[in-house]
């Protein structure tokens, strides 16, 4: 099970050196002031209010870990494959470690990340949180984060890569595999908060068994020097339901390749791709979907929308289907253009500026409704959208 990453811009991996060691805290109440509003730019609440357990990580070391939930589960995954032979039948088995470069750096080091699991039957509607934080100049932080629902769960987590705003330059690799099992319900929602020094390379798997349903929601609206990510859904069961959401502002001289794909090999299986795409001053974003429908019955949609600032930036979408038995339905719908111009005279004609239209207009393109989250998490989660619009429009 891979994810294609042909374009890929390549990284010197060994330019970035191994993070200091850090202390564990007892209570995120320790956890320093300083970096607080950095961690809550990506939707981490710093007290942990409203959320059923918290993870984090600090550079290469994991600080705090808890879960409030009796049905939860949260540590380190190293710790957890300590704890847990059978954990170790999970380990790189939706992503190979020869995948590209930076999976194989990932396996070598045997680092840190993640490890979170939700016991077969339990219902955890209130989210966990999980943050991956960097605060060291060159730091290569390379994690690899394991997610399970039981059969029969339900897990909703709210997750947050962040970097301290006192660092210039840093690596970010995350190898991430999620596995639904049958039942089961997964509602992720990542909330990129980079900067301009940062190169990251995510590489994430799912595998989503029999009535299984696992939706993903993506937010990114600061600068980062460049990022690729292409996770893959695999709908191996009856029924499996994937869905993907992205939402991306570029700025700056910011590189984005991203997107998502399905393989729908389940009997009556389903996948949805969404993203919403603006690109301003130098930024290039390329948005790719793919679609391949291998079962019978199986149903795919993908719809990709860009928007252009500038006329320096750029916009590519790559929405891809692929039909291998002849009783499925695959469809798509892509689109990049500008703001039209009658938009934003019909707004300033209502006594609007051109500025405030623009704005108004860009707010709308964004805001788009974010699907499967609970009410505490769709809460927290506008509200971040909204925090990081008031930033950049």
């Amino acid at each position: 099970m891979n994810e294609n990453t042909s374009s890929d811009e390549d990284i010197a991996i060994e330019k970035y050196t191994t993070g200091k060691e850090h202390k564990p805290i007892k209570s995120l109440d320790e956890f320093p002031e300083e970096y607080r509003d950095d961690i809550l730019d990506a939707g981490i609440e710093p007290i942990g209010k409203n959320r059923a357990g918290s993870f984090l990580q600090q550079d290469d070391s994991v600080i705090y870990s808890n879960a409030e939930d009796e049905g939860l589960e949260i540590m380190g995954t190293a710790d957890a494959l300590k704890k847990y032979n059978w954990l170790k039948d999970y380990l790189w088995k939706a992503i190979q470690p020869d995948m590209d470069k930076y999976t194989a750096d990932v396996e070598s080091e045997h680092g840190q990340g993640y490890f979170i699991r939700s016991k077969a039957g339990s219902k955890v509607t209130v989210p966990a949180q999980a943050c991956l934080f960097i605060t060291s100049d060159n730091v290569g932080q390379k994690v690899h984060n394991i997610v399970i629902a039981e059969e029969n769960s339900e897990l909703h987590i709210i997750a947050g890569c962040s970097v301290s705003h006192t660092v210039n330059s840093a690596l970010h690799l995350g190898v991430s595999e999620f596995y639904v099992k049958k039942g089961a319900k997964i509602t992720f929602t990542m909330i990129h908060n980079w900067s301009k020094g940062m190169e990251v390379r995510p590489r994430t798997a799912v595998v989503v068994e029999d009535d299984a349903v696992f939706i993903d929601n993506y937010i990114l609206m600061t600068p980062v020097k460049s990022l690729q990510t292409y996770p893959t859904a695999y709908c191996v069961g009856k029924n499996a339901r994937a869905t993907f959401q992205s939402t991306v502002y570029a700025t700056e001289s910011t590189k984005v390749d991203m997107g998502a794909r399905a393989v729908l090999q389940g009997n009556n299986s389903r996948a949805e791709i969404i993203s919403r795409a603006i690109a301003t001053d130098h930024a290039k974003i390329i948005s790719r979907s793919d679609i391949i429908g291998k079962g019978t019955n199986a149903k795919g949609h993908i719809e990709c929308t860009g928007l252009l600032l500038s006329d320096d930036a750029e916009v590519d979408s790559i929405p891809e289907l692929k039909a291998m038995c002849k009783d499925l339905e695959l469809s798509h719908e892509a689109a990049v253009g500008k703001i039209a111009e009658e938009e934003i005279q019909y707004l300033m004609a209502r006594g609007l500026s051109k500025e405030e239209a623009t704005s108004l207009i860009i707010r709308g393109f964004l805001n788009v409704d974010i699907t499967g989250l609970p009410d505490v998490l769709a809460h927290d989660t506008r509200k971040m959208l909204d925090m990081c619009l008031e930033k950049v429009v």
